[in-house]
């Protein structure tokens, strides 16, 4: 299409011009510091550029439509006369013409979605630099106008139609025997043809799915590439394996059940070993701890394999559970701490959240990130509440089984049963594949689009020596003058170039991160000795308010993301949410006398439901700010956020035991008061950042 149609420089010269948009944003820069130009000028004028960029792409996108629209139009004829008169060797050539439209479609879409992405980046520098929600202006202004052509970008206006006409005519070609099928008369027959496949890959990426769906898989935090090539879909394809996703999703539910089965029972087995109630706080943490260091070596595991972290986290999760249940028998309490620590080795959520960025299809991912939160939420409300069922106590030989040992035991059994599921059902990715992928990348891109296309794409890439000039000038470039080099593609290589690519306002973020989850650890972990002190709640009692609580995650993540966001900007949800969280924590400290029921639930529920809701708007913003070096390797942004969110637990549970020392009556109001001073900084640093957190 693009040769046959357009020179090389006239094709060029339709793409969104980012060179000169970011040279203009940095004079605008320029010009309001020493005061030549005012703010309005320059959003009226940044907005009727953006517009005339916009509508040259949208012209030239439907001149190009027009010539394929023709072209199908003139391969209509052949078909309807080939009816008449059909002979295999023409029916295989028209095969092969529709197969170059759709070559060429390829080409159009490939146009649309770069010219896309260098519209976000723009955008998204401006409001960097200028600390203004232009986009949201923006966007808002031209999304339904009746004369904006943004939705042309954004929404591939018509090209629907060039599919439909491309795949019903290959349909009805694909026998070349003469037997015509109707892709509408029998649409569940799929239609096997790579140009097709591609296409609708394509199409798949620009196309947004549904909000909740969006809303989980960005809680996962599974970083996803911004422009994913043809050769990586196939090496995805070729990767996936169900029963494979499928384990490392149970994977996460057991050990989130792992995690928060202990909760309810850890206060009376401390005092069952005789040592403090408060002692709880390291029994629940020693498994945080020892997951500081697991996810790391785990994560660097997963660069080689997959299944052996997951049969070794299996066999410590197995191990440790064993330790945390014969400590009541050993009357020990360093066999159940060390085994804690066994089951926080074998914390397999790095490679877990890995998997699933690397080996599950670019098209299925979002749904496959939303089943890791699912889980992880569904293990969190089932820990307690199998906590609370499991009220008994009886002996074999000399083996205790009551409340405080039966979750080792089943949670062993658990592990041991998942242990031979995997070993019998996982299959290993192919390593070769992904050893050779940047190589195989590169040379498909000049095989699948030709030197024109490649052309094309150098008005969005600007050069390294060209961003130093322009440094030269004072400016402080954004995070694409690192994506302008092959090398800013490459993962991070240690915790120390991890940290140097996050920026102030991802700090923020990650600071927010970890008092979410220092507050919800506060808690949880001291909910039994608290409850027990106060009001003097059975295990059962426990299980089920902690139960509760775990239940609320998903249908909050549902209104979130199906509602609230479409009717609040992210960064007023975040800011409300912290408040929420403030005011939660407010309400928790025993001031009162006497400390209710009424009061210690309903401040409980609004901190902790603040809390969920914050961390999933909080991760949403993170995913779309963290750099796309951090999308890979062993030091991503996945591990980074765990390793905040796991310290703050750390931290959490020591300071429980800590204030336990002072009495169980000053428990409460000890621990509340670092997670109160907390929430307060993050409430600060939201507010002075709060222009640049997208």
């Amino acid at each position: 299409m693009f040769p046959k149609f357009a020179s090389r420089s006239r094709v060029a010269s339709y793409y969104i011009n980012y060179k000169l948009m970011k040279k203009k944003v940095n004079q605008y820069a320029q010009q309001i510091e020493v005061g030549t130009q005012d703010r309005k000028h320059v959003l009226k004028d940044f907005s009727r550029m953006l517009d005339n960029q916009i509508e040259k792409i949208v012209l030239f996108l439907l001149e190009q439509q027009g010539l394929l629209a023709s072209r199908l139009a003139k391969l209509d004829e052949q078909h309807d006369a080939l009816q008449q008169q059909p002979e295999i060797s023409q029916i295989c050539e028209l095969r092969q013409a529709y197969r170059a439209v759709g070559q060429d479609l390829l080409k159009l879409l490939f146009f649309v979605e770069v010219n896309a992405i260098g519209l976000r980046k723009i955008l998204k520098k401006f409001d960097k630099r200028f600390g203004y929600r232009f986009t949201n202006y923006y966007v808002k202004t031209r999304a339904n106008h009746p004369y904006s052509q943004l939705q042309q970008v954004f929404k591939h206006v018509g090209i629907g139609a060039v599919v439909g006409a491309i795949s019903r005519n290959l349909h009805e070609l694909q026998d070349c025997q003469g037997s015509y099928l109707s892709i509408y008369d029998q649409p569940a027959l799929p239609l096997e043809d790579p140009v097709i496949d591609s296409i609708k890959a394509a199409v798949d990426r620009l196309t947004h799915s549904t909000n909740f769906l969006n809303f989980l898989a960005q809680h996962a935090l599974i970083m996803q590439e911004e422009f994913p090539t043809p050769v990586e879909e196939q090496v995805d394809d070729q990767n996936y394996h169900f029963m494979s996703l499928l384990l490392n999703l149970v994977n996460t539910f057991l050990y989130m059940v792992n995690t928060y089965i202990v909760v309810p029972t850890a206060d009376d087995y401390s005092l069952s070993l005789g040592a403090a109630a408060t002692v709880c706080g390291i029994v629940i943490g020693a498994m945080a701890v020892a997951q500081v260091f697991s996810s790391v070596y785990f994560s660097a595991w997963s660069n080689k394999t997959y299944f052996r972290p997951l049969v070794f986290s299996s066999v410590a999760l197995f191990v440790g559970n064993i330790l945390y249940a014969l400590a009541y028998d050993f009357n020990s309490i360093a066999v159940l701490l060390i085994g804690r620590l066994f089951c926080g080795l074998g914390s397999a959520r790095a490679v877990n959240r890995r998997y699933i960025s690397d080996c599950v299809p670019q098209k299925i991912r979002m749904q496959a990130s939303a089943g890791f939160v699912s889980a992880s939420a569904l293990g969190m409300a089932c820990g307690p509440a199998l906590a609370g069922l499991l009220q008994t106590n009886f002996k074999i030989y000399k083996l205790t089984f009551n409340q405080n040992t039966l979750p080792g035991w089943v949670m062993a059994v658990a592990w041991l049963v998942y242990l031979i599921w995997l070993w019998i059902s996982f299959k290993e990715p192919s390593r070769e594949i992904e050893e050779n992928h940047i190589p195989q990348e590169s040379n498909a891109v000049v095989v699948e689009n030709d030197a024109l296309e490649n052309g094309l794409k150098q008005p969005l890439l600007i050069s390294s020596s060209e961003d130093k000039q322009q440094d030269e000038d004072g400016e402080q470039e954004c995070d694409e003058s690192e994506e302008a080099s092959e090398d800013s593609h490459r993962p991070a290589t240690s915790i120390q170039s991890a940290y140097r690519l996050l920026t102030p306002s991802i700090k923020v973020q990650l600071l927010i991160y970890f008092m979410l989850k220092y507050v919800m650890e506060i808690l949880l972990s001291e909910s039994s000795v608290i409850t027990t002190y106060y009001f003097k709640w059975s295990t059962g009692t426990v299980a089920i308010f902690l139960a509760s609580l775990g239940l609320t995650v998903l249908p909050v993540n549902i209104v979130v993301g199906n509602y609230i966001s479409n009717m609040f900007e992210d960064r007023q949800i975040l800011l409300a949410s912290e408040i929420m969280v403030c005011i939660g924590i407010l309400l928790s400290f025993h001031i009162i006398v006497p400390y209710s029921v009424p009061q210690y639930v309903c401040s409980g529920l609004i901190l902790f439901v603040s809390a969920e809701v914050l961390e999933g708007i909080n991760l949403a913003l993170l995913s779309r700010v963290m750099s796309s070096r951090l999308s890979r390797g062993t030091y991503n942004g996945g591990l980074l956020s765990t390793e905040a969110g796991t310290i703050a637990r750390v931290i959490a549970d020591g300071t429980i035991t800590l204030a336990g020392y002072l009495g169980q009556s000053r428990l409460l109001n000890i621990t509340l008061l670092p997670s109160l001073f907390i929430c307060i900084s993050s409430i600060v640093a939201t507010c002075f950042t709060y222009n640049s957190l997208y």
